[in-house]
């Protein structure tokens, strides 16, 4: 990093959008962050699996949850269900669905590089 930098999702350096989702990615330091908005109904398997063409998420995700509630399905069976305020950890293998009527925000350090791009 060559110094102080600041940057803002309204002005994002990417925009990719699939059915029911919404990312916004921007370049930090050399760091990709994205933003990604998923309305009720989302849910990876149906929306981004057609694209990546993986059986399940493939991506890491380092994540702070800003609204509504994530259900995950890792493939080894463990679920978690990740609400406004959490931080989560997500390793590749993962299935990824909203719960309720509210969209899920969440704010992405790690794993929005390659997310919903063909393999």
């Amino acid at each position: 990093m060559t110094g102080a930098e600041r940057r803002a999702f309204t002005q994002p350096d990417q925009v990719r959008e699939f059915p029911l989702a919404r990312l916004e990615t921007v370049n930090l330091g050399g760091l990709i962050v994205g933003r990604a908005t998923l309305q009720p109904g989302w849910r990876w398997s149906t929306s981004i699996q057609p694209v990546a063409q993986t059986a399940s998420c493939q991506s890491a995700h380092l994540q702070y949850h800003v609204s509504g509630v994530l259900k995950v399905l890792m493939d080894d069976g463990t679920e978690l269900e990740c609400r406004a305020g959490d931080v989560s950890s997500l390793p590749p293998g993962h299935d990824a669905w909203v719960v309720g009527d509210e969209p899920v925000v969440v704010v992405d350090f790690q794993g929005m590089v390659n997310w919903a791009q063909a393999g």
